[in-house]
This record gives structure tokens, sequence and C-alpha cells, in this order.
């Protein structure tokens, strides 16, 4: 029982060393591989390459699936070069697992060793983060130490060597038992390594370990589809994809498993490195060949999975991607974009608000849908940002961080102060058809304008954070001070001529312009958090 419990530790091992091996690679270099997959993915060449070569950084074929997943799902690229990176994928973990396999146990504690010292020393910083992909190495190696001596033992058993004993008649049977350990075992590595040893020691034949090594392949296909059974339709394509390529080739190579054992057999290689070699090949094999076929097996995929109805009208998030938060650089990319949507929609706000106050009833419904709709992005920015581990964050991605938020927080609270706007005027001015006198609705349409004018640059500054947009956003939001302070004093000039329309909407009046005041406030805080940045030598008000 124990030596069982061994197996299942170190092969519990090897999944989190290959974890914190992805997360290391992605939270440093995450951006460039998604530019390198994103260039790369127009040319079915290049695209295959891409896949290999981002495979074997993060090792983890799901990783390089993950990306180009959410390409797919924000149509940056699609579904046929998708797949194509998809192959290459299968490609590139089946070279490190060859890599990986060679006697390197000597590196496992000098990766441990030296990691730790880098990321305990400079957690913060790009030598951290290398640091903890030392570490993911390490426990790797290490991990596939553990797994060949933990099986040994185990492969000795009488008993176990009964049950694998039944494994020499039906090809299929194998194949799907070889299928069912790699999904237990949440590795094909795994389940390839633990096959090269059972024949190795002999418990069964080299025919036997072809067929569990070609499951294993079909089990990490179907692991892929069940981690992507949540996600959008996109994502079930690619993964979808990914399955029915493997299936095929177990299909097509499977009748062949009896003739090419004993071809395969006679080479001058021992049986443990040859089920490694048979791993590699039979993938390479299978992934050149099937490259062709993938613009087909696209629209299969298509047919197969629909998209999803659309039951909810509101507007949804489009950038948030989970599989980004693991690099910080991407995940807070991505929160700004969303964030820059926010901004959009109370742009559509406030040109309602404008046909509100020109006597148009119904738009106030369209203010409140709209500023439904700024609470569910900024729900989600929130949510989505509080997921991102914030204490492995560098100090400038900290302060991106907390730009991110308070900029959707300064939106959000600006969607439901045009709401309220938008109510009073509706309930105030037009139900009791009380009009704004014609200076008083010059005077709003003005500072309406200005207040646009100042959002769109604070979304600038926002976006840019240069500092010479910051220093204009802060002249314009002192500008507006000015005239918001005028149009105040006007109003109670109007109010001494005795002019009706102003006396009926004095109430009203002044408390859209303390609102717009507000407003123009919260678009121009963005401005302060750039200019109080370490370098800035900003100017006096």
């Amino acid at each position: 029982m124990l030596t069982l419990l061994n197996l299942l530790s170190a092969i519990a091992l090897l999944v989190w060393g290959t974890h914190i091996v992805r997360t290391g690679i992605m939270r440093v270099y995450g951006a460039d591989l998604r530019r390198v997959l994103s260039r790369s993915i127009e040319k079915k060449p290049m695209a295959f390459l891409a896949g290999i070569g981002v495979t074997a950084l993060v090792q983890s074929s799901n990783a390089t699936t993950l990306l180009v997943t959410s390409f797919v799902a924000q149509q940056l690229v699609g579904l046929t070069p998708a797949l194509v990176v998809v192959l290459g994928a299968d490609v590139g973990t089946a070279l490190m697992a060859r890599l990986l396999t060679f006697d390197l146990s000597w590196l496992s504690p000098l990766f441990i060793f030296f990691g730790v010292v880098f990321f305990l020393g400079r957690k913060q910083s790009r030598a951290g983060q290398l640091g903890r992909v030392s570490i993911g190495l390490g426990l790797i190696l290490l991990a596939l130490q553990l797994i060949v001596s933990a099986a040994r033992p185990i492969t000795e058993a009488s008993g176990v060597q009964v049950i694998f004993s039944s494994l020499t008649g039906d090809i299929m049977l194998d194949a799907l038992i070889g299928a069912v350990f790699a999904i237990i075992s949440y590795s094909s590595l795994a389940a390839v390594l633990i096959t090269a040893t059972l024949t190795a020691t002999g418990v069964i034949s080299f025919q036997v370990a072809l067929c569990l090594v070609v499951g294993a392949n079909l089990g990490s296909g179907l692991l892929a589809m069940l981690n992507n059974s949540g996600s959008n339709a996109d994502g079930k394509r690619v993964a979808l994809g990914s399955l029915l390529f493997k299936f095929i080739g177990c299909l097509a190579v499977l009748p062949f498993i009896h003739v090419l054992a004993p071809l395969l057999d006679k080479l001058p290689v021992n049986d443990e490195e040859l089920v490694i070699f048979f791993h590699v090949f039979y993938n390479l094999i299978r992934c050149v060949v099937m490259v062709p076929f993938a613009e087909p097996m696209a629209r299969l995929c298509q047919r197969l999975i629909r998209d999803e109805p659309e039951t909810d009208l509101r507007l949804k998030p489009k950038h948030l991607d989970t599989s980004a938060l693991d690099t910080p650089a991407l995940a807070l990319a991505n929160a700004a974009r969303e964030t820059l949507r926010m901004g959009d929609v109370l742009e559509q706000m406030m040109g309602s608000f404008n046909k509100v106050i020109h006597g148009a009833p119904r738009e106030e419904r369209e203010v409140r849908r709209l500023d439904d709709d700024v609470d569910v992005l900024y729900t989600a920015i929130k949510l989505y940002l509080a997921q991102m581990p914030k204490e492995d964050l560098a100090e400038e991605d900290s302060r991106r961080w907390a730009e991110i938020i308070e900029m959707a927080l300064n939106l959000e609270q600006a969607g439901d102060i045009i709401e309220r706007m938008s109510g009073d005027v509706a309930d105030k001015s037009l139900a009791t058809k009380r009009p704004f006198s014609a200076e008083g609705l010059q005077e709003l349409e003005t500072l309406q304008e200005q207040l646009l004018n100042n959002l769109r640059l604070a979304l600038s500054v926002f976006l840019s954070r240069d500092i010479t947009s910051a220093r204009r956003l802060r002249r314009s939001k002192h500008r507006f001070r000015i005239t918001n302070r005028r149009y105040s004093h006007a109003h109670v000039d109007r109010l001494h001529q005795q002019n009706v329309q102003s006396i009926e909407t004095s109430s009203l009046h002044l408390g859209l312009l303390g609102d717009m005041k507000r407003l123009n406030s919260l678009f121009c805080a963005v401005a302060y958090g750039v200019l109080e940045q370490p370098d800035d030598d900003r100017d006096e008000e």
C-alpha cells in the first residue's frame, strides 16, 4: 500500500512541477509567447513549429492549447490554424518527454537549490520567476526518478504481474486501458514512463506497451476535453479537434501494431528506450500527416459544436481570458481593455442622457439598461483581478492593478450618477412638463460636451499613461470647474431676473451642475495616478 502511495505521490509531484514551470514561464515570457503565436499562426508550417516551441518552454500542451483557445475565442485567429498549433504542441510535449527521460537526476538538486535561492531572494522580479521555473524543473526530474523507483517494486509483485499478463490479446482493450491510465495519472508522460518501466521488467510485452502508449495519447486528448467542458464553444472545438486527431491516429496505427512490434523489437535499443522513442515518432508522424487536414477538421468541429444561443441580452465581458491569469502583464492588459469597454458604454449613456434633457423620456430606460451593462463589466473586472496572485506581482504590475481597479470603480460610480441624473430629469422636468430655459439647456449641453471630451482623454491617459496627456487632462478638469462655477452664477442671475423656467427647474438645474462636477472629478482622477509616478516633474496648477 505504501509503495502504491509513493507512486501516486510521485505522479502528483510531476504534475505539480509541470504546473510550476508553466506558470513561471508564462509570468516571465507569457506576452512574448503570445506574440510569437499570434505572428506565426497565419502559415501552417510556422504555426506547427510555434506549437512545438511554445510547448517545449511551458512543458504543457494543455497550456499551449489554452493560449490558442483564447485567440479563437477573441476571434483573433481561425479554428484551422489553432488546430495546427495544437498538433505542434503534441509533438513538443513528446519531444520534451524524450528529453526528460534521460538520466538527468543529478541536475534535480541543483535546479531546486538555486531555484529556491533566486525565488526567495528576488520573488517579485524576473529572476525570481526564473527561479520558480528552476524549482519546477528540479521537481519534474525528481518526480520522474521517484516514479521509476516506486514502479519497480509494484511490477515485481506477483498479483500485479497476473493482472498485466491479461493484457496480451485485445489491442483495442489495451489502448483503452492506456487512455484510462493517462486520465487517472493526469499526465500522458507519467503513463508512458510507467509503461516503459513495465516493459523493461518484462511484466508486459512490447506489443502491449505500444498499445498502452497509443491509448495514453488518446487519454491526454480526453483529459483536455474534460478540462474544456466548461469553456465556450470555441474552446470546446479546439479540444474536440485535438481529440479527434488523436482518435484517428489511434485507429490508424492499432491494426498494424502486431506488425510494428516485431520490427521495432529488432532494433539495437532496449525495450524501455524503445517505448519512449515510439511515443515520440508516433506523435511526430501522426501530427505531420494530419496538418493538411486541419481545415476539414475545423469544419467538422464547427458542425458538431454549434454556437450557444444568446439568451442573455446584457453586455458581457469579452477580454477577460482566465488562461492569462498566470501572466500578470497579459491579465492586466485584458482587464484594461475591458475597462475601456466600460468607458465606451458610458459614452453611450451620456448620449442617451443628452436626448433625455432634450425631451425624450424613452431614453431614460436606455440609460438604465446601459448602467446595468456597466455594473456587469465592473463586477467581472473586479472578480477577474481578484483571481490574480497579487502577492507575486512586481511593483509596477501591482501599481497597474490598483490603477485598473480604481478606474473601473470610478466609471461604475459615474454610471450610477448618470442614471440618477437621467431619472431626475425624467421625473422633475419631463413628467411635470417643466422644460429648462434656453440658456440653461445650452449650458448643460456645453458642460456635457466638455465631460465627454474629458472622458475620452481620461481613457487615453488610462491606456497610454502618458504624462503630457495627464497634465492636459488635469488642466481640462480645472477649466471645467471654472465653467461649471460660471454657469452656476449665471443660473442665479436668471433667478434674479425672474425667469420662470429657471425658477421652476432651479433645484434640478443646480443638482445637475453638482453631479456633472462629480462626474468630471471621477473621470479626471486617473491623471493624478500617472502624475504621481516617481519620474514625473509635474507643473503646478
